[in-house]
């Protein structure tokens, strides 16, 4: 079978997991502190299905840990929920997608004060931008 009618299916497999996940990771709040406010933004399974990466908006070291800890349960949730060959090992990551994003939001900020800030002293010159550009 050729691997891109996989792909469609993989696709399905990453969303229905992090649709579970994410549910049971919001009920498991309730019970452990450490667990509110996690967001699953994706899933991704690797090509044997073996093991499931869970890409999350934030994590600090409290809430990897409770993860951590927690792994065989999510686990366990996902097998009885999600119709598999084998259940994928989970391993939990901050999403890299989210942490650029606010890496260019905040360049954005500072050029958006930089230019109100030239903008309110209009006797200097423009300022000078990568490639002699103006903004």
């Amino acid at each position: 079978m050729p691997a891109s009618r996989d792909y469609p299916r993989a696709l399905r497999v990453n969303e229905v997991l992090r649709q579970v996940i994410g549910e049971e990771l919001e009920r498991l709040a309730d019970a452990d502190e450490r667990l509110r406010l996690l967001t699953v933004t994706s899933v991704q399974v690797s090509a044997d299905l073996r093991t499931a990466t869970v890409f999350l908006a934030e994590m600090d070291e409290e809430s990897g840990a409770a993860l951590v800890e927690r792994r065989g349960q999510l686990q366990r949730v996902v097998g009885r929920q999600v119709r598999m060959k084998r259940t994928p090992r989970l391993q939990f990551l901050v999403d890299p997608a989210v942490r650029e994003g606010a890496r260019v939001e905040e360049i954005l900020r500072r050029l958006e004060a930089q230019r109100a800030e030239r903008d309110s002293h209009p006797g200097h010159p423009p300022a000078a931008f990568p490639g002699g550009g103006r903004p």
